[in-house]
């Protein structure tokens, strides 16, 4: 049997094959550095939780409260937020397009009124040449004629009359 093929039985290793192309002292060697990376990590962890305590109990102490200080952070965070470089292109950006959008909107309000104003100007026209067509129709003639022997002032140029029997003059 190849050496490098032979069972791994090291101090944490649970009896594999060595890996291709390592020998068994170099993986001696690996293992003994991940134990003691291992336990730099496992110290690290008790330091930092060691620390993340004596600060939580510096805060308590100071009167500064979870609520507190995340609104601080909150606000601190915003602020950095409103100092950054995509923040003021975007800002930018929006204010570009809420001008444009007031710009087009102005304009198709003027041409909304426009459109009504050539409308009614189109109907008054339309209305006006239309007039002299049905004040020659016969039956607005006839119309016209009782109006005026009703209101008083006949077609034949008497003046106005009252209601029959009547002799009073407006």
């Amino acid at each position: 049997m190849d050496p490098s093929q032979r069972d791994f039985t090291m101090d944490g290793a649970s009896g594999g094959t060595l890996p291709p192309g390592l020998s068994e002292e170099e993986a001696l060697e690996m293992q003994i550095e991940l134990t003691k990376v291992e336990d730099e990590i496992q110290t690290l962890r008790q330091v930092l939780t060691a620390k993340e305590r004596h600060a939580g109990e510096l805060r308590r102490r100071l009167g500064i409260s979870p609520l507190a200080e995340f609104k601080n952070n909150i606000s601190k965070g915003w602020q950095e937020v409103q100092s950054s470089n995509a923040y003021k292109k975007t800002q930018e950006t929006l204010s570009q397009a809420g001008q444009m959008t007031s710009s087009a909107l102005s304009t198709m309000g003027s041409a909304i009124r426009n459109r009504f104003g050539e409308m009614s100007n189109n109907y008054s026209m339309r209305h006006s040449l239309s007039m002299p067509a049905m004040r020659n129709s016969n039956t607005f003639k006839s119309f016209e004629d009782k109006m005026s022997k009703v209101v008083g002032g006949g077609s034949n140029g008497e003046g106005p009359q009252g209601p029959p029997g009547s002799n009073s003059n407006f």
